[in-house]
Order: structure tokens, then C-alpha cells, then sequence
């Protein structure tokens, strides 16, 4: 029996073996990496330097941009569609879902090459690469939202309504000053999260073939890496895109906790 471990003691003997392992392949890694080509390839500072002010002033501004674009114009769109599949008219609640089994299923790389391409040659037309990017976002962003904003609806007090209606408000009106309101504070937190999609998903402009002015992250990092050789444009467009999600997963964050507090 003596020689039998704790539970504490092969808790600790576990996480001083993982600890161990740990040090080993980094003490592995730092032997076997050679780190004048890593550095050249990743970290050359004279690569970095020559992607500003344009990697800021163009391709930040521009993915800001796209994705403010793109996720206002769905936001409006899930919210229609929320209501509709909310409706007690069978053919409405029918084309909203239908509207976002389609948009769930298909890629959004595909809603960007049909947008960008297929509609502009079937119908000799030529669009906007603002509004392309945004109603390509937006059609797809508004599937995933439009769920989102009808379980807030529905999470909203029946009494709530009630309450409304009792004041004399007409069911539309209850709708659009009592219940949205406080549908939309408690789907902060996953709307937010749609935010942070959507600004990774604007990459998918560089199918476009924009010219400079309309280059985002991604676009202006993959030509940079022609030009250079180099992976130092890719890591600085990885870097300012975190610049962007962090802090809006810090926000999801927030917005969480205070949701359960208030709950």
C-alpha cells in the first residue's frame, strides 16, 4: 500500500512529465531550426518596411471597410429574415428557410465567384467591387444571423409582449420598440462572433482581381510574397488582422459575462 501514488501525487507526476516533454521539443526545436533562414523568411525587417504606409492605409482600411460593408447589409437582411421565418404566413417562413439552408450550405467562396463573375457575364452587367464584396458577404452572413436574431426573439418573455399589447401597442409596434430591442442585447455576444467571420471571410475578395486601391489583408500580402520571396508580408497581414479580432473576441468576452450576469 506504501508504495501506491496519491491522487495528487499522480496529478503532479503527470503535469511535471508534460512540463518535461514540453522543454525537450522546444530544447529540439531550438537545436535543430536554423534560424538565419527562418529569420529571412519570416522576420525581414526590410521587407516589412517596405509594405507601409500602403499595407495600412489601403489594405487595413479596405478589410475595415468590406467587412462593415458586408455585415450591416446582412445584419438588415437576417433581421427581415428572422421575421419572416417568425411569420404566421406559411410562404414566408418557407422562403426564409429556404433562404438560409441554401446560404448555410454553399461556400462563400462560391457566392463570391457567382457575384463577382457568373452575374456580371450572364447579364452583361458590371458591378461595383463595394457592392459585390457586400452583397457577397451579406448573403451569407445574413443565413447565420437571421438564426441568431429568431433565438433572440424567442428568448425575449412572452410576458414582455403581453405587457405591450395590454398597453394598447399593436403587435408590430410591440415588435419593433419592446421585443427587438432586447432580442438584439442578448445576441450581442454571437453577433459579435459573426463580426469576427466575416472580417476573415473578406480574404475571399482577392478572387476579385482588384486593382491596388481595392486590395484588402490577404490580397496585398499574397502579392507582396510574389514580389518579395518572402513570408514577412503574409505574418504582417496575419498581425493586423489580429489587430481586428482580438480585441472583438475581448468584446465577445465581455459581452458574455455580462449577459449571464444579468441573467
Amino acid at each position: 500500500m506504501t508504495g501506491r501514488l496519491t491522487r495528487r501525487q499522480r496529478t503532479t507526476a503527470i503535469r511535471t512529465t508534460q512540463y518535461a516533454v514540453l522543454v525537450v521539443v522546444v530544447i529540439v526545436i531550438a537545436l535543430v531550426a536554423d534560424w538565419n533562414v527562418i529569420h529571412q523568411a519570416f522576420f525581414d525587417l526590410e521587407v516589412a518596411r517596405e509594405q507601409f504606409p500602403e499595407i495600412i492605409t489601403t489594405a487595413l482600411v479596405n478589410t475595415l471597410l468590406y467587412t462593415a460593408l458586408g455585415f450591416g447589409f446582412g445584419l438588415v437582411l437576417g433581421l427581415v429574415l428572422a421575421l419572416m421565418r417568425l411569420s404566421q404566413v406559411p410562404p414566408y417562413r418557407w422562403l426564409a428557410i429556404g433562404y438560409i439552408e441554401f446560404f448555410r450550405g454553399v461556400p462563400a467562396l462560391l457566392v463570391f465567384i457567382a457575384l463577382g463573375f457568373g452575374v456580371p457575364l450572364a447579364f452583361q452587367v458590371s458591378i461595383n467591387q463595394y457592392v459585390t464584396v457586400m452583397l457577397a458577404l451579406g448573403l451569407v452572413g445574413a443565413a447565420y444571423m437571421a438564426e441568431t436574431i429568431r433565438a433572440g426573439i424567442q428568448a425575449v418573455p412572452k410576458g414582455q409582449a403581453e405587457a405591450a399589447r395590454s398597453l394598447g401597442m399593436s403587435q408590430g409596434r410591440a415588435m419593433i420598440s419592446i421585443i427587438i430591442p432586447q432580442a438584439f442585447r442578448i445576441i450581442l455576444p454571437p453577433l459579435a462572433n459573426e463580426l469576427i467571420l466575416l472580417t476573415k471571410d473578406s480574404s475571399l475578395v482577392y478572387l476579385l482581381g482588384l486593382s491596388l486601391s481595392g486590395y484588402e489583408l490577404t490580397k496585398f500580402g499574397r502579392d507582396a510574397l510574389n514580389q518579395n520571396r518572402s513570408m514577412t508580408p503574409i505574418l504582417l497581414a496575419g498581425l493586423l488582422y489580429l489587430v481586428i479580432t482580438l480585441p472583438l473576441g475581448h468584446l465577445v468576452r465581455r459581452l458574455e459575462a455580462r449577459t449571464a450576469k444579468a441573467r
